[in-house]
């Protein structure tokens, strides 16, 4: 692997442009053109990715693939210019932070590689000087040789050792330092524990990190700014417990415990005072708030810090410094806002929020509020995937880093909007309407139901996504229920999808369309259902469970066999871990001998002769969350029910389309399916490949 040439810095200069006063983003009014937006707009290699400010303000580093094939680190200083400082041909910088102003470190993976997921692979780790020289490699990538060359002070690190956190350089931290863990694997698919160490950067060496006789069985860290080890997470046979370090003390205190992955106060950020904030539930619907600990009395402080009614929090502190004082709050409702402590942020984000508006601004600053800041600002709306932009307190002066996606029209794309609704039970139901822009008041449009995966995730948030943004550009409603059993909607809402797959999940799944047609929004007869992984097998089991709702489905990376996702097979490679099988998804998905009864009447694959719709199949042969298996398996079913299915697999793909050819062929075939079977207002793209 090497750098790219120091030659083609001057490429992306126009990354970077000037542009004072700060300008409103463009209207999102005014009429569409008719002509489709292409569907490689939708599915493209965003421009920017990501942009940190150094320690001092003095740069703002970039990972950006514009003017060239892969994403590469780039580096510019106000007033100078930008430079390439790292880029591979063959890889993309995915990771990167700042050691302090001069030094950098970056993990890279192979993102036109479908099977290079992120678990498997391991991305490495590198370091690099600010003006682009002492590169090294520090840690390698799991597909590399150990030995990378003849010297032995130059070996690599193996692929199990990670970055675990990058502290502040200030007194009593070496210069170039940062803190790696060591994955002591326990040979079944799991991690036993981590093991902290000093890495010096420039080096490669590496030294003793003293964790005071940590807890057996440590998994997860958390450190001060210097580095100080202050919380340890550890697990054991399906019980997790959360110790506390403070400042000088020299015995580990377990603070919390639960059982599987839910403590009862989940750490969010500590300081250098010793300060720990987290979160835990309260309320009926158990609600995630966050608050701090109080050390004398064992327990969360009361009232809590931030509550958000109706959601569990979701968002982090903004310390002016790693391990300083919280200047304000990130929460993320429907939409995520920033709520300053500090009253010089406050009207700082009240100027930027009226000079654009409508949108979200996320700031994050060195400085903060004095009269020489700089901050860094990530704006963006439902319609527009965002912009980044630097403004220089001391100048006045703002300077546009670039869009994060190219020819993103926004008065072409659809508007996003969260909607309460109750299921059939009386439970509050949360769904996200994502409306065509040409869509006319009273209009009922066919629908497209999108089911996220997960299941135990949020799906929904008020921002551009590519495949809603996608189905509503060609006319369709999409509708995306935060069916029971997602998270982010209280523990309650969470807990209540335990062993409710293909059941009352499914049940919250119909209530959305039958809500949205109620309304007047969906037509009635005109809808399929969509998803992929956990959406995939909704989608089946929307096709088994209400024939009458659905004209067709369109399933992804779906799983089939519900018997062979908690079980395993000696003959099918995937990449659950047994701690999972034995202690998680008996509760949460349901016991393959106890439950066998309730799991066979909601198997897709045994439940195949049922499924009378026209079905769109899409799998990865290198899948190892859902492996191709249960795409072949439903696939003979249908068959031999005399239902074939539309079918396609991608080579060398993982869970989910990584390569852009994929998603865009992908697409395509999605399109094509639904406007065969559903229809839609604008015309269809070519035929796919």
């Amino acid at each position: 692997m090497r750098s790219w040439p120091r030659c083609c810095a001057a490429a992306i200069l126009l990354l970077f442009t000037t542009a004072t006063p700060l300008q409103a983003q463009p209207s999102q009014g005014g009429a569409a053109p008719s002509a489709p937006v292409p569907v490689e707009r939708f599915f493209q290699r965003p421009a920017v990715l990501e942009a940190k400010l150094s320690p001092s303000g003095k740069y703002v580093a970039v990972t950006s693939s514009r003017g060239i094939d892969r994403i590469g680190l780039v580096v510019y200083e106000f007033g100078v210019g930008a430079r390439r400082i790292a880029q591979f041909p063959d890889l993309d910088i995915v990771r990167f932070d700042w050691v302090s102003d001069s030094r950098l470190v970056y993990s890279v993976l192979d993102l036109e590689s479908g099977s290079g997921d992120d678990r498997r692979e391991q991305p490495g780790l590198f370091a690099v000087n600010v003006d682009g020289q002492n590169h090294r490699q520090l840690i390698r990538r799991r597909s590399q040789p150990t030995v990378t060359n003849g010297d032995p002070r130059d070996r690599l690190l193996d692929w199990y050792h990670l970055l675990l956190h990058v502290p502040l350089q200030q007194e009593g931290v070496r210069p170039n330092e940062i803190v790696i863990g060591r994955l002591n694997l326990a040979g079944d698919r799991s991690v036993d524990s981590v093991t902290p160490m000093w890495l010096d950067t420039a080096s490669g060496r590496t030294r003793h990190l003293d964790t005071h006789g940590e807890p057996d069985n440590t998994v997860n860290w958390m450190f001060d700014s210097k580095g100080q080890p202050r919380v340890a997470i550890s697990r054991s046979k399906g019980a997790s417990r959360l110790h506390w370090l403070g400042p000088g003390e020299s015995q580990w205190r377990q603070i919390s415990e639960g059982q599987l992955d839910r403590l009862r106060f989940s750490p969010r950020a500590v300081d250098d005072s010793g300060t720990l904030w987290g979160t835990h539930t309260e309320g009926r619907e158990a609600w995630s708030v966050l608050t701090r600990f109080d050390f004398e009395a064992m327990k969360p402080q009361a009232p809590p810090l931030v509550r958000a009614p109706g959601f569990d929090f979701r968002g982090s502190l903004v310390l002016d410094r790693p391990g300083g004082r919280a200047l304000g709050v990130r929460v993320e409702t429907d939409a995520e806002q920033t709520v300053w402590f500090d009253e010089a942020m406050k009207k700082f984000q009240v100027e930027v929020d009226e000079k654009m508006p409508g949108r979200v601004n996320r700031i994050s600053c060195r400085r903060c509020g004095e009269s020489d800041m700089t901050a860094l600002v990530r704006s963006y709306a439902d319609r527009d995937p965002g912009l980044l932009l630097v403004y220089q307190a001391a100048e006045a002066r703002w300077i546009r880093v670039g869009a994060l996606l190219d020819e993103i029209e926004p008065q072409r794309m659809a508007s996003v909007a969260l909607h309460r609704i109750k299921a059939r039970d009386g439970r509050d139901l949360p769904v996200w309407l994502t409306t065509p822009a040409k869509a006319q008041p009273g209009q009922a449009l066919p629908a497209v139901v999108l089911v996220h995966g997960g299941p135990w995730l949020r799906g929904g948030f008020w921002r551009w996504e590519a495949m809603q943004q996608f189905l509503a550009s060609r006319g369709y409603l999409v509708i995306a229920p935060e069916f029971r059993g997602s998270a982010g909607y209280g523990f309650a809402h969470y807990k209540a999808g335990w062993k409710q797959w293909g059941q009352a999940m499914q049940d919250d799944v119909a209530d959305a369309l039958l809500w949205a047609q109620s309304q007047g929004l969906a037509a009635k007869d005109r809808a399929c259902i969509a998803g992929a992984s956990y959406g995939g097998y909704s989608t089946l089991m929307g096709l088994v469970r209400q024939p009458e709702l659905y004209r067709c489905g369109v399933a992804w990376a779906a799983l089939t066999d519900p018997f062979l996702y908690l079980e395993g097979s000696w003959f099918i490679d995937d990449d659950i871990a047994s701690d999972g099988r034995r202690y998680y998804m008996p509760e949460l998905v349901g016991d393959a001998e106890k439950d066998r009864a309730m799991l066979s009447a909601n198997s897709p694959l045994l439940q195949a002769a049922r499924i009378t719709a026209p079905l769109l199949l899409g799998f990865g042969d290198a899948d190892r969350r859902v492996p191709l298996a249960h795409g072949k398996r439903l696939r003979e079913a249908l068959i031999a029910a005399g239902r074939p299915p539309e079918w396609v697999v991608y080579d060398n793909e993982a869970h989910g389309w990584r390569q852009l050819k994929n998603q865009i062929d992908w697409a395509l075939r999605v399109e094509k399916f639904l406007a065969q079977h559903l229809g839609g207002s604008e015309a269809p793209s070519p035929a796919p490949r």
